[in-house]
């Protein structure tokens, strides 16, 4: 979660910074480029004005040796498209995010978290998913979304996806579920099933140019459909398909052709030089962004914490937290405040409700909690699915600083979230010294060591065995041998 207490919230809140992905490389219209052409000086002026929003929204990029070999691995694999002729056309970026994401926006700007590196098993996976993310660019996909008569944002696409399971189509619907729902990952441009498969296509090609193995493709997409699954039993709900692969095509059907198309195709995978490289990347929440251990989100620089209720999960983004669960959803964020909590309040209402809106809490109510002065309001909306109770629940830090909850249930339903507005509390210096981050360590499996040996050091206290093995792309019967370098996850300093 940023610290950023300047952060404007707009109409759309915390999404909009994203929202000129969705137009990324039409150049102001006109004939679409061809297929593997070079960047276009248009182009290339988009991607660096886009750059700057895509840092900030994704936790910055990270430097040092494992950004460095990011970097060059994405240049070799985006040079085999075509879109530029020298590696200096590609700007590579590591970015400090917890979530399993990897994008690429016209201008040769390619994206790779490092949650999502922490996955991978091999340098050839590294190259698969960013030359996958540079097909996009270089078959223009985002542009001929947009001349299709597709002119959705990502904004428009993250609101139909929750306002039609809670609050029908309403405005006022979509403009507090696209608030609430920044933490939930789905902070990418949905392409068609043809677009898809086409960019798994053009990935693999480039792979084959730069001496890869192309199966790799399908190793990446398999580990990443079971880390998902495990994401969703771990956290109590339903799997939905990860962000990197959510699209039309569902992620078996792509593993079964990235594999037809591999075929006996062979080549590099430098498996041991890539998890020597990546020993010691942070696994998980930065400490500067908060961490969520279980159901508490603690966060060492903001010096605060709080507990989701039960039958709720947390993620951490890097502007926001969401709660979510089957009864309602929430977020905790900030906006810019000016000494006044109830006129913070009605300014986040205000936020949610957008220009067209006179969305207002009934009335401001103050209160204390765990001695921080505090200030709430609810608000009824009448949806496309019948009632729904909007509220924001704000706290002052002090400095000029406040934070709030806004959440969203069905009538009669705020509740639900009261013990989490009375979990807020202030940590001490000692209680913040404490948070440190996971990392990623790699180890030789010695005589000995088995698959449940190697999963007891995991630093979780709950399905480390499945952690294990969805992180070293293991299946439920495969074990390790001796000499055979694997990951742990283990507490930093």
């Amino acid at each position: 979660m940023i610290s950023n207490v300047n952060l404007r919230v707009k109409r759309r809140l915390l999404l909009s910074s994203l929202a000129p992905l969705a137009l990324a490389g039409c150049g102001g219209g006109g004939a679409i480029p061809s297929a593997s052409a070079p960047i276009t000086p248009a182009e290339a002026q988009q991607g660096a004005e886009y750059n700057t929003q895509i840092l900030q929204e994704f936790g910055g990029a990270m430097s040092g040796p494992q950004a460095t070999y990011v970097e060059n691995i994405g240049q070799n694999i985006a040079v085999q498209s075509g879109l530029g002729n020298a590696r200096s056309s590609f700007n590579v970026a590591l970015l400090n995010s917890p979530v399993n994401n990897a994008f690429a926006i016209p201008g040769g700007y390619i994206y790779t978290t490092r949650q999502l590196v922490t996955l991978m098993n091999n340098e050839a996976e590294l190259a698969g998913v960013l030359g996958h993310e540079v097909a996009h660019v270089a078959a223009r996909h985002s542009q001929r979304r947009q001349q299709t008569a597709q002119r959705n944002s990502v904004l428009g696409a993250v609101g139909s996806i929750l306002s039609g399971v809670l609050l029908g189509n309403s405005q006022i619907g979509q403009a507090v579920s696209q608030g609430i729902q920044q933490g939930s990952q789905l902070l990418t441009l949905k392409f068609s099933r043809s677009q898809e498969l086409e960019a798994d296509k053009l990935g693999q090609e480039y792979l084959v140019k730069a001496g890869y193995d192309p199966h790799a493709m399908a190793t990446l997409l398999a580990s990443l459909a079971r880390q998902n699954n495990l994401d969703a039993q771990v956290q109590g709900r339903n799997a939905s398909i990860p962000e990197w692969a959510s699209t039309h095509p569902d992620p078996a059907s792509r593993v079964s052709a990235a594999n037809q198309r591999a075929g006996s195709t062979a080549g590099l995978t430098n498996r041991d030089t890539f998890l020597t490289r990546i020993d010691g990347l942070t696994y998980g929440d930065d400490p500067e962004q908060g961490v969520i251990e279980g159901q508490r989100f603690i966060h060492p620089e903001l010096r605060l914490s709080f507990t989701a209720p039960n039958g709720f999960y947390m993620i951490n983004g890097t502007r926001a937290v969401s709660i979510n669960g089957q009864s309602g959803q929430a977020q905790m964020t900030l906006a810019a405040y000016n000494g006044n909590l109830e006129s913070y309040v009605r300014s986040v209402f205000s936020a949610l409700g957008g220009q067209n809106s006179q969305l207002a809490p009934s009335s401001i109510q103050r209160t204390t909690v765990n001695g921080i002065p505090a200030a709430y309001g609810t608000a009824r909306v009448n949806s496309g699915n019948g009632q729904v109770d909007v509220t924001v629940f704000a706290y002052e830090f002090g400095n000029n600083r406040a934070y709030h909850f806004q959440a969203i249930t069905a009538a009669g339903n705020a509740n639900v979230f009261n013990p989490m507005f009375s979990s807020m509390r202030k940590i001490t210096a000692q209680e913040a010294a404490q948070v440190v981050p996971r990392v990623i360590d790699v180890v030789t499996v010695r005589s000995g060591d088995t698959v449940q040996s190697l999963a007891s050091r995991m630093a979780y206290t709950n399905a480390q065995v499945e952690r294990f093995r969805v992180l070293n792309g293991l299946g439920n019967n495969e074990g390790v041998t001796p000499g055979q370098k694997v990951k742990i996850v283990v507490r930093g300093s």
